[in-house]
């Protein structure tokens, strides 16, 4: 059980594009520590004596979170949990919130990587998209973290915004690769259905994002990085060779992990479950000590699917013979005869021991993914 998440849901104001949980109202913040304490120790053997081998606080905004109270949580994490001494513990966080002073505090408290949500480099695009921080703020945090020790330093962007053109975001990456960054994500903008964007554009106050801007700027994107320090190896994943996310690599390598808190999924290699999406239903939950608020038990046809779906998403792509292991020949057979009949050539390279999509291919992974999937007719 090499993973453990824990979301922390509560943020200042909600960004227009979020479709995770989060809330505004942070009076519950205490009583949110006292429960995550309790689903530590109701879950505690669900690693089975392994190390955790990478922490992650996601949310949310955790670096809302005082350096007392990430202490607390950080406390009991050791106390229920082995923790490997070369663990990779990221916490997300807010330009606004990175001083200097704030960037050393949590350097202290044992995170040695931090993943900023900067989303653009322009005033304009950060007040569209409803984000506190200025441009300037954006860069001060980055340099804010590298001065006090952060050596992993990640940063978030989103393309595909009507109000940014191509120019624009050839200028945003030239900022991005100059920076002391080890790792970016890279994602384009869509509209979730429980997001304030959706609201918006139903409301005709917004129109949607231009799916041809966002092809286009995915192409800038993956024409600037093979000019840049950083490798690709994910659809939206970014690194200097050697510092790519581990937390995140186990997803998508299928690695099981625990999720703790509100709306969080966790896999054990057979099940996936998850925690009631609000508050209100994870502190019911917690008080029932209910260890988990759904769970499903994968099928052969699902662990298949999921399979082609993830290693697709990277640019490693799928191990055949880890794929003919686990699914049999046929299977492998199968996916190639799909490959070779379906999909462009452009899109897919095929070597004796893998297949793996090209950068232009990424762009279509999903789409590509699905036409290989099982189904139960």
């Amino acid at each position: 059980m090499p993973g453990l998440y824990l979301h922390i849901p509560f943020c200042k104001s909600k960004c227009v594009y979020c479709g995770f949980y989060s809330t505004v109202n942070q009076k519950d913040m205490e009583k949110y520590l006292t429960a995550l304490d309790t689903e530590m120790v109701l879950r505690k053997d669900e690693t089975a004596g392994d190390k955790i081998r990478t922490l992650y606080f996601g949310g949310g905004t955790p670096s809302l979170l005082q350096p007392a109270q990430l202490q607390h949580i950080l406390d009991n994490i050791h106390r229920n949990y082995t923790i490997n001494p070369n663990a990779e513990i990221t916490i997300e966080a807010n330009p606004e919130q990175l001083t200097s002073e704030h960037c050393k505090s949590l350097k202290s408290l044992g995170f040695n990587r931090i993943s900023i949500g900067i989303q653009s480099f322009h005033d304009d695009i950060l007040q569209f998209l409803g984000r506190k921080h200025t441009a300037k703020e954006a860069m001060q945090a980055v340099e804010n973290a590298h001065a006090a020790g952060f050596d992993n330093i990640s940063i978030d962007l989103i393309y595909g915004v009507n109000e940014r053109d191509n120019t624009l975001w050839q200028k945003e990456l030239d900022i991005a690769f100059g920076l002391p960054v080890k790792h970016f994500s890279a994602y384009a903008l869509t509209v979730e259905e429980n997001s304030l964007l959706y609201r918006r554009i139903h409301q005709h106050r917004d129109v949607e994002p231009d799916e041809d801007l966002a092809s286009v700027q995915y192409k800038i994107l993956s024409e600037a990085v093979t000019n840049s320090r950083f490798e690709q190896y994910e659809i939206s994943n970014f690194a200097v060779k050697g510092w790519e996310s581990k937390h995140n690599s186990a997803y998508w390598h299928s690695v099981p992990y625990i999720g703790l808190g509100a709306s969080a999924h966790s896999f054990d290699g057979e099940h996936r479950s998850w925690n009631a999406p609000t508050l209100s239903g994870y502190f019911a939950q917690i008080e029932r000590r209910k260890p988990c608020h759904e769970r499903e038990t994968l099928t052969d046809i699902d662990k298949h699917n999921e399979f082609i779906l993830l290693r697709l998403r990277t640019a490693s792509g799928i191990d055949l013979q880890e794929m003919e292991g686990l699914f049999g020949a046929v299977q492998v057979k199968s996916l190639l005869c799909y490959f070779s009949s379906e999909v462009p050539d452009e899109h897919y390279i095929r070597t004796p021991d893998r297949l793996h999509l090209t950068a232009q291919g990424l762009w279509f992974a999903d789409g590509i993914a699905s036409g290989a999937f099982l189904t139960n007719e």
